[in-house]
């Protein structure tokens, strides 16, 4: 045989001996079969394996009138499920043409026959001796016990089924509920000895495997612990004998009664002779341990009580028979107390026990005395009793804040501990020893719940026993500033009123009372009121913090509010404040401040390098400094060198990855108080978050690699009180609303012929890359190929100079364009490709649209009055670049946003839908992404579904969120 088809034949065993699908057979009599039925005989018998275990087997005999031997059982049952000829005799050969079953005996055979099949897996368990025994007997088939349950009901349905037991033949398989047929007798024997007389026990056999016994021609069901027993009782006694006798000792009497006689009572029938049941007794065992201490060692003795009998359980003699008495003990429970003291340290004598080691003295006292008194009286002597230590109250720390100099305050109280002691017990406790001796000799357990939770606190907070001033500690309230996670108090941690103010500030920001710049009382909305209040309260603190409001709410406004309060000291210190933006909003930023505080003083740090150098040494009568974050990497050493009063980080996820110049730039300034504005703290993963932070309020998160093991929820709670957002759903109620659609088109023919071509090859160049580089090396190309096939859908102008046809896109946008026309709406364009708004700059041209235009190109003060005269009326359209014109801008003159492609993130895609959506509209703005459907746009949809809720979960746990694109995203991009 090969080794393919015999893979084919192991397979299919092992199919078989799963599928509980009936057998079915076209040899089943039909209804006018005129086939003749054979007469069966199955004689079902136990054969013993090696290890005297018994097992059931069947053989068979088969015949029109007369029975036939079958002398090859597995051979026959191959031809029957094969449905091929078997020859008894000369004169009998079975033809399953000629031949069938009577539906019982039928039943049976199909079930042999699954046993048949799967022969050769159980050959392999620990019953295949019985296999090797019987090899030789070909009439003989071994009944697996997993399948005896399925066929024990087939036999006993069938006619002609025959049981084989101890030399006898009993018709039918009879199954009985009723004891063992086993009598066993206790009685006295000669010399004040005792014996167990057995009789019946070689006339039952045990199947222990099958859960039964067979005795009196039937099966007694029987549970697999008494089978296991009895089996071992058969093993241990004589089976040759009739008659069983045990012979016991006066010693063994007692726990023979206490163990053996209960047992033999689940086996059979147990008759105990009167002489024997008088003398029993069994009074209630009273264990006692006595605990002494002498010349520094623990010295333990053990005793059983017994009413008046006392038993030391370390005595050879301890099961010396007293006064005639048979005294029934409890074993059980004299053996848990010998197995708590074995695992114990002391070392045993026949005396008793001891030990003369601390640690292990500390052990018993404190982890093994607990478990021996719940079953046992313990007796201790004064010696003893004084290693105890009994707290009159749980220990404790309190905190406080000192508001003066910015320090949290950490006392340790414990009553009846002197402060001189406290510094030794901090010392053990950081040295995390279980145990600390005191200086009357206690020994004091440091593993109780409090103290466990003191040295849980001390490692979070990362308190050290050498900054301990006595019982007190001193450290910078940042390093407490994870305590804000907090719900309340602990049992052993205990707020103080100060620090619990601290809290309560941080959490209700207006409980400070911070009043409003006269200036912008009656400018500022009562939820930028709020978000002023919240600036004030984390700089109270000199805490840092990321103002992550909704676009369009005015985290500028609220920016300005705080800088004209602290404005006296800006200028009493000569200090400026300094602002950092995105290149296209530094002119923004001038202008809110002309607009909203015209007497702070500003200046933009911006022209050549000489001009810029010019600016930043003469600022003797500027208030804000206004710098971008290309403009800050390339004057970083001179603005590493200076300080700052406030620093305002503003679009922060500009900077939201830790390993680019801007973050490390930006990381470099020093400020007294530091706050970022990001409509989008979070875009892809929680990294993003933790750089964001580590520029503004570095003490409030560990190290990267320490918070991205920190659980979501855990970072949502930590940075709660230092990140305010609100959506303009929740604090504009007259903002218009914002509807949002998506409209799909289908590829053009010759536009869908270009994209399914370039498709197929970027799937096979992906796959390859994938299999031979893997994700991180591939990934770069794959993107690149994905971004061709957005430009074909775009189109394929984008990059085939060649292609003179359109695309679908295209042509649904002049359509959408001219509705909007007609009814009287402004579209404002997005695309991140600036070849196909050059495509649609053309087309409007042709139309004789008027439109304007901004991409990365238009210079920052040209960007400010473009927005100022489309916002004013002018001109119908406006088309901006996606990177250039998302976020900064105030475009409210728009009622239509039209996304012209998709981008991987929707947070993107938001800020520049809210470039119209945003404070000073007066129409519902309607929001519009094309798709080309059935396309890779289609998958980067649901990808964007997948993300949008990230933010939420970081600031409103409870959401889902994903990281950045992962290989299986592109998998299913593109189908692979």
């Amino acid at each position: 045989m090969n080794m393919e088809s015999g893979n084919d034949q192991l397979a299919q065993r092992i199919l078989g001996l799963f599928d509980d699908t009936p057998l079915k057979s076209s040899r089943i009599r039909p209804l006018f079969d005129t086939r003749q039925p054979l007469d069966v005989e199955i004689t079902c018998f136990p054969v013993s394996s090696g290890n005297e275990q018994a097992f059931l087997a069947v053989e068979m005999r088969v015949g029109p009138q007369r029975l036939y031997i079958v002398k090859h059982i597995r051979e026959l049952l191959r031809c029957i499920d094969r449905g091929e000829c078997y020859v008894f005799s000369r004169h009998f050969s079975y033809d399953p043409s000629l031949h069938c079953f009577h539906p019982e005996h039928f039943a049976v055979i199909q079930q042999l026959i699954a046993i048949y099949r799967n022969e050769n897996v159980y050959r392999h368990m620990p019953h295949s001796a019985i296999l090797a025994k019987q090899g030789n007997d070909e009439r003989m088939l071994l009944i697996p016990p997993y399948s005896w349950d399925a066929l024990l009901p087939a036999l006993q349905q069938a006619p002609s089924v025959l049981l084989a037991h101890d030399g006898s033949t009993f018709e039918g398989l009879s199954v009985v509920d009723e004891p063992l047929p086993i009598q066993f007798r206790l009685d006295e024997a000669d010399k004040d000895a005792y014996c167990i007389d057995v009789q019946g026990l070689e006339q039952v056999t045990v199947l222990e495997s099958y859960g039964a016994v067979i005795a009196n021609g039937a099966f007694i069901p029987t549970p697999i612990e008494q089978c296991k027993r009895l089996s071992d009782l058969k093993k241990t006694l004589d089976n040759g004998r009739r008659q069983q006798r045990i012979l016991i000792s006066p010693n063994q009497i007692g726990p023979i009664m206490d163990k053996v006689v209960p047992g033999l009572q689940k086996l059979g029938n147990v008759r105990v002779a009167q002489a024997i049941a008088d003398r029993v007794v069994q009074p209630e065992l009273q264990a006692k341990l006595y605990l002494d201490r002498i010349r520094d060692r623990l010295l333990a003795g053990l005793e059983f009580h017994y009413g008046d009998i006392s038993i030391n359980p370390l005595d050879p003699n301890r099961h010396k028979h007293t006064e005639n008495r048979i005294l029934m003990r409890n074993t059980d429970k004299e053996q848990r107390i010998l197995e708590i003291m074995e695992q114990s340290p002391f070392v045993k004598t026949e005396g008793g026990y001891f030990l003369d080691d601390e640690d292990a003295e500390y052990n018993f006292m404190y982890h093994i005395v607990p478990q021996l008194q719940r079953i046992l009286h313990i007796y201790a002597t004064s010696a003893v009793k004084e290693r105890l230590f009994i707290p009159n109250a749980p220990p404790k720390i309190s905190i406080n804040v000192d508001e003066r100099i910015d320090w949290l305050e950490f006392k340790f109280e414990m009553d009846g501990i002197s402060e001189s002691e406290i510094r030794k017990l901090l010392k053990a406790i950081e040295e995390k020893r279980r145990y600390y001796r005191m200086a009357n000799g206690a020994l004091m357990p440091l593993e109780s719940e409090q103290f466990q939770e003191i040295i849980r606190f001390m490692n979070e907070v990362g308190l050290r026993q050498g900054e301990a001033s006595g019982a007190e500690f001193r450290i910078p309230v940042m390093r407490g500033l994870h305590l804000i996670d907090s719900q309340g108090e602990r049992q052993a941690v205990r707020f103080g009123r100060s620090f619990r103010k601290l809290l309560e500030n941080l959490r209700n920001p207006d409980h400070l009372e911070f009043p409003v710049p006269d200036s912008l009382v009656h400018v500022l909305r009562e939820y930028q009121a709020y978000g002023f209040q919240w600036l004030k309260t984390l700089a109270h603190y000199h805490f840092g913090g990321i103002l992550a409001d909704d676009m369009g709410l005015g985290k500028t406004l609220q920016s300005i509010a705080f800088m004209v309060s602290v404005l006296p000291d800006i200028q009493k210190r000569q200090l400026p404040a300094l602002v950092v933006c995105p290149a296209s909003l530094m002119y923004n930023w001038r202008n809110e401040f002309m607009r909203f505080a015209p007497s702070v003083r500003t200046i933009i740090a911006d022209g050549n390098k000489a001009e810029r150098t010019r600016k930043l040494n003469h600022l003797e009568r500027v208030d804000v400094i206004i710098t971008s974050y290309p403009l800050l990497r390339r004057d970083i050493e001179w603005y590493a060198k200076h300080s700052f009063h406030t620093l305002i980080l503003d679009e922060a996820q500009a900077f939201k990855n830790y390993t680019t110049q801007t973050a490390q730039s930006v990381k470099a300034l020093q400020a007294e108080y530091c706050f970022a504005l990001t409509g989008t703290p979070v875009e892809n993963s929680l990294e993003e978050l933790w750089s964001i932070y580590d520029a503004v309020f570095p003490g409030l998160f560990p190290g990267r690699k320490e918070f991205s093991d920190l659980p979501r929820d855990v970072v949502a709670k930590r940075s709660r009180p230092f990140l305010l957002r609100r959506l303009k759903t929740d604090v504009l109620q007259e903002l218009p609303e914002k509807i949002e659609s998506l409209q799909a088109s289908e590829l053009l023919p010759e536009q869908k012929k270009l994209y399914v071509a370039y498709l197929a090859k970027l799937q096979k160049d992906a796959l390859k890359h994938l299999d031979e580089d893997g994700f991180q090396k591939s990934r770069i190309k794959i993107l690149a190929g994905i971004t061709r096939l957005r430009q074909l859908c775009c189109h394929p102008g984008l990059f085939m100079e060649d292609y003179t046809g359109s695309s679908a896109k295209f042509e649904q946008l002049l359509e959408i364009i001219a509705e909007a026309r007609e009814a009287g709406r402004r579209p404002l364009i997005f695309s991140q490709f600036t070849e196909m708004l050059a495509l649609i700059k053309r087309e409007l041209a042709e139309q004789g649209v008027s439109y304007f235009y901004l991409d990365g190109q238009t210079p920052s003060a040209e960007r400010v009055e473009l927005c100022s005269r489309f916002n004013a009326g002018e001109r119908d359209l406006f088309l901006a670049s996606l990177k250039a014109g998302g976020t900064g801008l105030n475009l409210t003159g728009a009622d239509t946003v039209i996304l012209y492609d998709l981008w991987w993130n929707p947070a993107v895609e938001q800020q520049a839908a809210d470039r119209a959506h945003r404070i000073g509209q007066k129409q519902v703005v309607q929001v519009i992404r094309l798709v080309a459907q059935g396309t890779v746009e289609d998958k980067m949809y649901e990808i964007q579904q997948r993300k949008k809720n990230l933010i939420e979960e970081v600031i409103q746990p409870g959401e889902e969120a994903i990281s950045a694109l992962t290989e299986q995203d592109i998998r299913d991009i593109l189908n692979l």
